[in-house]
């Protein structure tokens, strides 16, 4: 099997190859160029020196004398000599000669037409005559109006050749050395160019950009690279997905005009820890790196990965721990109650131990009607039953409104994820604004629509935090890596999404009102609460 020629040769001959066809072509055109320059000048000589001696006094004086050979053939031979053309022959109107470089030609007649000029014309081009071929003018000898003769002024064809020849010799040599440095200028070129690929094979250059193609677009984090200029250079198809950006062509466009703030801001701030942002109606975990090749300026490379699943999983994690510790809860109360009622009968107190029965009615909030009877949707039901047993634990009462009513969301799964994400971002936030003791009010209605209030007896939103409180990052807790104030953030943005918004009435020292309203609408792809 024949071996593939390799990428520094292949550089080499296509380079060798164009310098050599652009100096042949050069060369030739040149050339062509040349001799039409060098028969331009000789006819302009041949032309100046015909008409000078047609016009000169002493040759059309000796046209009228007895023997005008005699005082025209001195004349026309010093004027060869000095204009250094082959001949000058000059006529009379029966085309006999009267004077000729070989004097043994005088008194005969030309042997080329003498027919143009004696008709008072011009003529200019190529004969062969006695001496050869040659490159000849003819012009007429006037007499007033009357032609009274011709004079004719030529240079040998061999002679132009010989001149021509030994200016091309010229021009080759020039054009040899400009092959010479051209090649010598490829074999640079292909060495450089060698060198900043690495030595690599076009073969093996395909091979690490399907690999690289085929990694970058393969994996489950989003990447975008980010040049030392603010501009993106790489973008996979993760990142558009989680970026909600859709097929345009977005490398070589300004990072700030494709990225949300909160994810340039990331680029800008150069190395960043692993820190939770909101993008679009995501959460994402990202983090920035500064990074520096060889061929190229420093750049940024930022990591998206969607905390989506993993805070689901969290979260349910946190529901059943919660319902399992308010289940041990509950067992250790009913069982303290068991034991006080077991003791009421041993001493006789029957009517004492019905009366604890009857106080139980039946259970606690884990029983069999779920968090209240107008939330229907299993979910939302378990949601809240999880949020009651963590209030209790932290002293606070959920109180839910008992006109609260909720449909079964399991047919709209898009719209059940968007419900529980703002329910348990509101309660999770008034739970976090209460104190020991304080209460939480919840009211969740679909009547056209979905109307969640939450209300808390906390201290309230300060003033100076009032107009910014659902603007990412901006919290009222003291917040770790980044791990606050996304989730009212959050709570806007798909609010927004379904053409509604969520609103907050607040007087410091007493408490907060959240409102969310959210239309019964068709929603987007599935938002998780923080």
């Amino acid at each position: 099997m024949t071996r593939p020629m390799s990428l520094r040769v292949q550089l080499l001959v296509l380079q060798v190859s164009i310098v050599l066809v652009t100096v042949v072509t050069a060369g030739v055109a040149s050339s062509w160029f040349q001799e039409r320059e060098l028969r331009e000048a000789y006819k302009n000589r041949m032309v100046s020196v015909a008409e000078s001696i047609a016009s000169m006094p002493a040759i059309l004086d000796a046209y009228e004398t007895e023997n005008p050979a005699e005082t025209i053939q001195p004349i026309a031979e010093v004027i060869r000599q000095a204009s250094n053309v082959t001949y000058v022959v000059v006529t009379d109107a029966d085309g006999i000669r009267y004077s000729h470089p070989t004097e043994s030609r005088i008194g005969k007649r030309v042997s080329t037409d003498p027919s143009i000029p004696l008709s008072g014309e011009m003529y200019v081009g190529t004969q062969t005559g006695t001496l050869g071929e040659s490159w000849r003018v003819k012009v007429p000898v006037f007499d007033g109006d009357e032609v009274i003769g011709t004079v004719s002024v030529g240079m040998l064809e061999s002679m132009l050749d010989e001149a021509l020849v030994a200016d091309t010799l010229q021009l080759v040599i020039v054009l040899a050395i400009a092959a010479g440095l051209g090649v010598l200028g490829s074999a640079w070129a292909t060495r450089v160019i060698r060198r900043r690929i690495y030595s690599l094979e076009p073969d093996e250059i395909a091979a690490l950009l399907e690999t690289r193609d085929a990694m970058l677009h393969g994996i489950r984090e989003g990447i975008v690279a980010v040049d030392d200029k603010q501009r993106i250079v790489l973008i996979n198809d993760e990142a558009r997905r989680l970026l909600d950006l859709d097929g345009e062509h977005y490398v070589g466009r300004a990072a700030s005009d494709v990225l949300e703030p909160a994810v340039f801001d990331l680029v800008d701030e150069g190395d960043v820890d692993e820190r939770l942002i909101l993008a679009g109606h995501r959460v994402l975990i990202a983090h920035s790196d500064r990074v520096s090749v060889p061929s190229g300026p420093t750049a940024s490379v930022l990591i998206l990965r969607d905390h989506t699943h993993l805070h689901e999983m969290l979260r349910e994690l946190e529901g059943v721990q919660s319902l399992a510790e308010g289940l041990r809860a509950q067992a250790h109360e009913f069982s303290n109650q068991l034991h006080v009622i077991s003791g009421l009968i041993e001493l006789g107190h029957a009517d004492e131990a019905v009366a604890i029965i009857e106080r139980t009615n039946g259970g606690g909030t884990l029983n069999g009607d779920g968090a209240h009877p107008g939330i229907v949707d299993l979910e939302v039901s378990a949601l809240l039953i999880s949020l009651d047993a963590r209030a209790r634990e932290r002293a606070i009462a959920l109180a839910i409104d008992p006109q609260s009513s909720l449909r079964d969301l399991s047919s709209d799964l898009e719209t059940r994820i968007d419900v529980l994400t703002v329910v348990a971002n509101l309660i999770e936030n008034a739970l976090d604004a209460c104190e020991l003791g304080g209460t939480v009010a919840v009211s969740i209605r679909d009547d056209h629509g979905y109307v969640v209030v939450v209300r808390d007896d906390g201290p309230g939103i300060p003033d100076d935090l009032a107009q910014h409180v659902f603007d990412a990052g901006v919290s009222t807790k003291t917040s770790a890596n980044g791990r606050r104030g996304i989730g009212l953030a959050l709570v806007r943005r798909i609010a927004r999404r379904r053409r509604g918004d969520v609103t907050v009435v607040s007087e410091p020292g007493s408490g907060s009102t959240f409102t969310a309203v959210l239309a019964d609408v068709h929603a987007r792809p599935t938002e998780r609460a923080l």
